[in-house]
């Protein structure tokens, strides 16, 4: 209950999610994995969507560890057969989905000039495809009954500007930028809110993997960032948890960089074409 001054009491309060049912896609690692932690300490149960048995398996003994209920749901959330094959199963386990929240992402690594159109389409599928699939079937979901909800999708700053060496992965974001405008328009009628999230540089685990955190971070002073380091998973799922509360109630339709000025600076990024940082 909220106190004398009518502020919540709790975080559960403050963000209105005791009880939501979250799916995420990518959940069992790097921004997904601390999104999935993020959601459940803020109280959802959490469907944990994984390619990787593990990595799911793991993520939702995290999530019951803090007192939520999880579901593993293993498989590749980029086949819509295996979508329509995995996610009913899991809204009849855990009950139905309140909040998408989908992190899975990949960039492919050529020129212009070098790109095939199976390199196109391959990060189509990856960035964009299974979004409209999958949030498709969470919105006929949230529209049947009638209780509204929430979507996060995460974008990419090479979604907002050029992005040199890899073209088809920042067309893809660039067109989840834009239709997550248009989901939010055609959505909000039923109570369903659209954003996302737009990360810069982040020192994901894969990212690390390649390079020393320090490393990254002086990437990031050398681009000009105008924080001067690269930003943490954590602070991309903070966001997305943002945006899928009741602290976001009246907010969507927007993508929110979380690039530590980047975008502000009008960099040029052509100076930096380094492989971009996986999740």
């Amino acid at each position: 209950m909220p106190d004398a001054h009518g502020m919540p009491a709790s975080l559960e309060e403050l963000f209105g999610l005791d009880g939501k049912v979250a799916l995420v896609l990518g959940g069992g690692f790097g921004m997904g994995e601390q999104c999935s932690r993020w959601l459940a300490r803020a109280g959802c149960h959490v469907i944990v969507a994984d390619i990787i048995p593990e990595r799911a398996a793991n993520v939702a003994a995290q999530v019951r560890a803090m007192g939520r209920k999880a579901y593993a749901a293993v498989g590749d959330m980029c086949d819509p057969a295996t979508v329509d094959k995995v996610l009913p199963a899991a809204e009849a386990e855990l009950g139905g989905v309140d909040i998408l929240v989908s992190i899975i992402g990949e960039a492919g690594w050529f020129s212009v000039l070098d790109t095939t159109l199976e390199d196109w389409k391959y990060d189509q599928r990856r960035n964009l495809d299974y979004f409209f699939y999958c949030s498709q079937w969470a919105a006929r979901s949230m529209v049947k009954r009638g209780a509204g909800g929430a979507m996060c999708a995460i974008a990419s700053v090479d979604g907002m500007q050029s992005s040199p060496m890899h073209g088809a992965y920042g067309a893809a974001k660039a067109g989840l930028i834009s239709l997550v405008k248009t989901m939010a328009m055609e959505l909000g009628p039923h109570g369903i809110r659209v954003n996302a999230v737009a990360p810069g540089v982040i020192k994901t685990p894969r990212a690390v993997a390649r390079r020393p955190a320090e490393a990254i971070d002086a990437n990031a002073r050398e681009m000009g960032i105008p924080l001067g380091r690269a930003g943490v998973p954590e602070e991309v799922a903070q966001a997305v948890l943002y945006l899928v509360s009741d602290m976001a109630r009246y907010v969507t339709g927007i993508t929110l960089p979380m690039d530590g000025g980047w975008l502000s600076a009008r960099l040029d990024i052509g100076r930096f074409t380094v492989r971009p940082q996986g999740r």
